[in-house]
């Protein structure tokens, strides 16, 4: 195997890796904050349900971000480090300044950026990035909805309850927590075995676009590993910041984030998990009173969302020229 190619793959490992790092504040952040379980344990539970979730659920969303995006066959793999490049500088970026941002934004910025000016635009299948755009942009839409539904069926079905109901969310939240988890390394981890995939092909090591299974299971403990490890910046970020979480906050939003992100990777839809579980925070927090949640901190947390993708294609694009020049 070529030397670039082992680069490629190391980076590629290295992006999913820190993933984890930065988006295992959205799996944990809200049974963190309401004390469900310590951080620990609820890291390692994340991490096992990470691991697991591609081997359970199928690789629908390798098999878009790796081949239905790009045109494999006209790429470089110059393009593929440049894109997989900008998405790590983002991440550390954006985790250093405790915005949890949307790695999957990110990586698909890098690769507009890096294909626009390494090969042009005919290498990007048009339709494929639109349906990955479309799953992006309204995955958090929806995600707000079902949170803000469902928090309003959990007020009405528990109306004359007592206390001793935040028991219950508070277990609860150990099932919804392992849902969210399995739903997230379905989703996250396939976007780094598309990439690997794509530059064994691009390398001529595969003849055909597929996914292997030493692929899955590296991306898949990469990112697990990362998750163990966790992003404590962004995990306050999420945890407290839009508002107090109670139990019931944690148990609704979980459940709702692992809903939507489930249902995208079954038809190999690549969502961010930072985007959805935030917005179903949000919707949970807006059902109960609107002025219950820190409007201030979710438009802070939505211009990082705006900004990604135009920042990581302008980083992808000026890093090809760098590394075109060293690697001629």
């Amino acid at each position: 195997m070529s030397t670039i190619t082992i680069v490629v793959i190391v980076l590629t490992l290295g992006f999913s890796f820190l993933n984890g790092i930065h988006d295992s504040s959205s799996v944990v952040a809200t049974m963190i904050s309401s004390r469900a379980l310590s951080p620990r344990i609820a890291m390692l539970m994340a991490a096992v349900g990470e691991f697991s979730g591609p081997f359970i659920f199928g690789v629908a969303v390798a098999n878009t971000i790796g081949r239905d995006v790009v045109t494999v066959s006209a790429i470089n793999m110059d393009v593929i480090l440049a894109a997989v490049v900008s998405a790590i500088v983002w991440n550390l970026l954006t985790w250093y300044l405790g915005f949890p941002s949307s790695s999957s934004h990110a990586l698909i910025g890098g690769f507009i950026g890096a294909v626009a000016v390494g090969v042009g635009w005919k290498a990007i299948q048009l339709h494929g990035l639109e349906t990955v755009l479309i799953a992006l942009f309204t995955s958090p839409i929806i995600g707000f909805i079902v949170g803000y539904l469902l928090i309003k069926l959990i007020i009405l079905l528990s109306w004359n309850t007592t206390p001793r109901i935040n028991a219950l969310f508070k277990r609860g939240q150990i099932v919804t927590s392992m849902a969210l988890a399995l739903s997230h390394g379905a989703n996250d981890a396939q976007k780094t075995m598309g990439i690997v995939a794509m530059a064994l092909v691009t390398g001529g090591y595969l003849t055909t676009f597929s996914i292997p299974l030493w692929v899955i299971l590296i991306c898949a403990g990469a990112i697990a590993l990362g998750t163990y490890v966790g992003g404590w910046r962004l995990i306050r970020t999420l945890g407290g910041k839009f508002y107090k979480i109670r139990p019931v906050d944690g148990f609704s939003s979980q459940l709702a984030s692992a809903v939507v992100i489930l249902t995208a990777s079954l038809v190999g839809g690549p969502v961010s998990t930072t985007q959805v579980v935030s917005s179903a925070i949000l919707g949970v927090g807006a059902g109960e009173r609107a002025n219950k949640v820190r409007w201030g901190v979710a438009q802070e947390i939505a211009m990082a969302w705006l900004l990604t993708i135009p920042a990581t294609a302008l980083i992808a694009a000026s890093l090809y020229w760098v590394i075109n020049w060293i690697i001629p």
